[in-house]
């Protein structure tokens, strides 16, 4: 009898790993879920769209989008409402860009709406909205590749590293 209260304790024991095992493993499996999609921005429909025909002024198109996502970088005669559609089959990879759309309302010298225009993914280049950062011209050197070219002082590099002693 003793042998057989031995062999049901080891059978529990067993028993619960299985099931401690299974339920660790359908929590984690949880925090996986697949094809997560992200939207992000403004996504602006037809309706809110005939809101502002060409002719609007600047405070109409305000008033009806609402504060556009980003204006011209050298003068405000263009406002621009940017959404992007981003999926991703597991919660922890880098999600994916599918779809972005750019509507852009394009204003004259008196802040009247001139044009509206709609680009897309098609359209042109990425824009990043996740790290906020665009790429730039010119070229980055390195340390060897700045003294190659003559453009950096090893003496004031070495003075300046030294706390300028």
């Amino acid at each position: 009898m003793s042998l057989k209260k031995r062999y049901f304790k080891s059978d529990m024991k067993l028993l619960k790993s299985v099931v401690v095992a299974a339920g660790l493993s359908g929590i984690v499996l949880t925090g996986c879920t697949t094809g997560e999609v992200l939207n992000q921005g403004y996504v602006v429909d037809q309706q809110t769209l005939d809101l502002v025909p060409v002719g609007s002024s600047r405070e109409q198109v305000l008033l009806s989008l609402g504060t556009p996502s980003t204006t011209a970088t050298f003068d405000n005669e263009v406002f621009y409402y940017i959404s992007q559609k981003r999926t991703r089959p597991v919660a922890f990879m880098k999600p994916k860009l599918v779809e972005q759309s750019i509507l852009a309302i394009y204003f004259d010298k008196d802040g009247v709406v001139s044009q509206r225009a709609h680009y897309t993914l098609q359209d042109g280049k990425v824009f990043d909205m996740i790290s906020r950062t665009t790429p730039t011209g010119g070229k980055d050197l390195t340390f060897l590749g700045q003294l190659l070219k003559g453009g950096a002082n090893p003496a004031n590099m070495v003075k300046n590293a030294l706390g300028g002693k």
